[in-house]
């Protein structure tokens, strides 16, 4: 029985904005509290892992009634109460809102009477139902400025099946960080948690979350917490072993997942789980070469399939080797008609005719239901990996190997793209111009990213070449590629390049807006040292010129983007860098680096990081402002990062 001193100290209460994360929040909560009662000893051991489970549906029915019907702050509060000769010891969540005037509809007098749904209003009531078919009982406070619903839950223990071995994902994942003899693998929202040492006993029937008494009761929850998990990864292997975690040994003894080739090659075994996990990898390397072979009518569908048990398996401790010592069942992973793998999983141990590999018809079904989602993260996971390895390919492709180097100049570059994975807008350049001792470097910005942006890039960098190796000055360099921009020939060109890296796109019915920000220009080396710069900005940031003295002043005017408006003409402006004279030239990831509503370039921002490079290299320079771009804000920057330093000796 619970003492009145443990109930005194077993009280957690928290606030949640009324947001579409209340609920999750909400079941971290007190999924943490309870796991942390348990690890006190606070609440009984037997039967905690079904609390819960119980109470993460029940705060997550009130918090979602609050949010969606009072539209206020969201107290949660989740206590232990002491037995009396009324009530057995209990767990209480109490959900409040700030809006009593807003009742539940369809609620009667009595607290423990249906609470009901009215014809017509289909969402209101239905998460009272579920509190009163889980709770011993429940109702409503008001209070002055408050409305509160709350629900206890019995603690005796012998009236719920215990669960052995791993936890699995259960609303009370967050709290198994820090418990004893627990393990934490990090995942998209939570940690699953499992024992470590010693190997788990293998798990009775009667106590495995496949147990009729469970299936009714959390496999909602189970299923809406394993979407989040997988929904979360980006890597059909990661999805694979999230798969073997969160079945064994809540369903199975061991499972095992295979990956089909994106292009006809063999399956391979991606996971191996089991149990106990000494012997994982004598598993594996028994499984390695014998891979589930499904009827062809199964193709495409993640129905489950009896299959013999699989020869090379391992036997269980004390079983004879070469006889069969349990069954198993293969399910196809799918993502629409497309196969992308198979999932297996085994019990050990004789097993009756009327289940399916020993587990029971109603825990099959929802396996079916879950490997359906496994199948579309790896799909998810696939689509992923194959954009990403186009802007990988597409970025190695449209940015020079390596730059030249000026002579008479040092020069440093730093590029940074995005981290969403896309091939970005920004590129550069240094390269020499042919006879006459001129050289040529560009910094531009193409509008948008992804293959859209990478076409143009792929077109503008080499025609600058080309049209700088012609002998064309910079201003006419500009005036062509804007022409050239709004070509129809470059439309078509366009057209057949997205083609290209996105097979299967349509060709767009209208003209694409294609501009681009861009600084380009000439550097010629003069005979008693220092270099002659001239240079045309068109739509991109001015470049800063840094002298000895640590003045810092605009090089160059603005002009108007390319591919904007036709018949333009672009001016250039000459002036000379002396030794120990230092141009910066950035995009806008640099100048528009925010943090909260203040850019990185406000009140002249760049030209005061500048200022403070003064005696530094051009190596220094360029480690300097990169280092204060990112320290400007605490979260990585959200656009490519770009910054070329030219400092004569």
């Amino acid at each position: 029985m619970l003492s009145q001193r443990a109930a005194a100290r077993a009280t957690a209460r928290t606030s949640l904005p009324a947001n579409p994360a209340a609920a999750s929040a909400a079941r971290r909560f007190v999924g943490a509290a309870i796991a942390e009662w348990t690890r006190l000893g606070t609440v009984p051991v037997r039967g905690a892992d079904r609390l819960a489970e119980d109470a993460a549906l029940v705060v997550s029915e009130l918090v979602t009634n609050a949010v969606v019907h009072a539209g206020t702050t969201v107290e949660v509060l989740v206590r232990l109460d002491t037995a009396t000769d009324d009530d057995p010891a209990s767990l209480v969540v109490e959900v409040g809102d700030h809006h009593p005037a807003r009742s539940v509809r369809g609620h009667a007098a009595d607290p423990g009477s249906d609470p009901g749904v009215a014809a017509g209003e289909p969402e209101y009531g239905r998460g009272l139902r579920l509190v009163a078919a889980l709770a011993g009982s429940w109702g409503i406070i008001y209070r002055t400025g408050r409305k509160a619903v709350w629900a206890k839950l019995p603690l005796d223990g012998s009236e719920i099946p215990a669960v052995a071995g791993p936890t699995g994902l259960t609303g009370f994942q967050q709290g198994v960080q820090g418990v004893p003899g627990v393990q934490g693998v990090q995942a998209a929202h939570g940690v699953i948690g499992f024992p470590v040492s010693p190997p788990p006993p293998r798990t009775p029937p009667e106590q495995r979350d496949d147990h009729p008494g469970w299936t009714g009761r959390g496999a909602l929850t189970f299923l809406a917490e394993a979407s989040d998990l997988l929904a979360g990864q980006l890597d059909e292997d990661m999805v694979a072993a999230l798969t073997g975690q969160l079945l064994v040994p809540r369903f199975a003894d061991w499972c095992a997942v295979w990956l089909d080739g994106e292009t006809g090659p063999a399956p391979r075994l991606a996971k191996v789980w089991h149990a106990d996990e000494s012997r994982i990898e004598e598993l594996h390397t028994a499984l390695i070469t014998d891979p589930p072979r499904l009827p062809r009518e199964a193709a495409g569908t993640a129905a489950t399939v009896p299959v013999p048990w699989p020869c090379g398996a391992v036997a269980a401790p004390g079983t004879e080797a070469g006889r069969t010592v349990g069954s198993a069942m293969a399910l196809r992973l799918a993502a629409g008609a497309r196969p992308l793998g198979t999932l297996l999983l085994a019990r050990e141990g004789e097993h009756g005719a009327d289940t399916c590999a020993g587990i029971p018809d109603q825990a099959t079904a929802l396996i079916e239901d879950f490997a359906r989602r496994v199948g579309l993260a790896v799909g998810a996971a696939r689509a992923y990996t194959r954009q990403a390895t186009i802007s990988r390919v597409l970025q190695r492709g449209l940015l020079p190997a390596q730059v030249a180097q000026i002579p008479g100049v040092d020069s440093s570059l730093v590029y940074e793209p995005s981290g969403d994975g896309l091939a970005g807008g920004d590129f550069y350049d240094i390269f020499p111009a042919g006879k006459g001792g001129r050289w040529c470097f560009m910094l531009g910005d193409v509008q948008g990213s992804g293959p859209e942006a990478a076409v143009v890039t792929g077109l503008a960098r080499p025609w600058l070449r080309l049209l700088a190796r012609e002998g064309y000055q910079v201003g006419q360099v500009l005036d062509r590629l804007n022409d050239l921009l709004l070509d129809d020939a470059m439309e078509a060109a366009e057209a057949a390049a997205l083609m290209a890296v996105t097979p299967g796109s349509a060709v767009p019915e209208s003209p694409q807006s294609r501009f681009l920000s861009l600084l380009y220009g000439e550097l010629t080396p003069l005979p008693g040292g220092g270099v002659s710069c001239t240079l045309a900005c068109a739509g991109h940031p001015l470049p800063l010129l840094l002298r000895p003295d640590g003045t810092v002043r605009p090089a160059g005017a603005s002009q108007l983007l390319l591919g904007v408006v036709g018949d333009t003409t672009y001016e250039s402006q000459t002036f000379v860098l002396k030794p120990g004279d230092t141009l910066l030239c950035v995009t806008d990831g640099v100048t528009e680096r925010r943090s909260g509503q203040r850019m990185f370039d406000d009140s002249d921002g760049l030209a005061r990081a500048l200022a403070e490079c003064t005696g530094l290299s051009a190596q220094g320079v360029a480690d300097r402002i990169r280092m204060a771009v990112h320290t400007f804000a605490e979260t990585p920057p959200g656009d490519d990062l770009a910054l070329l330093v030219l400092q004569a000796r």
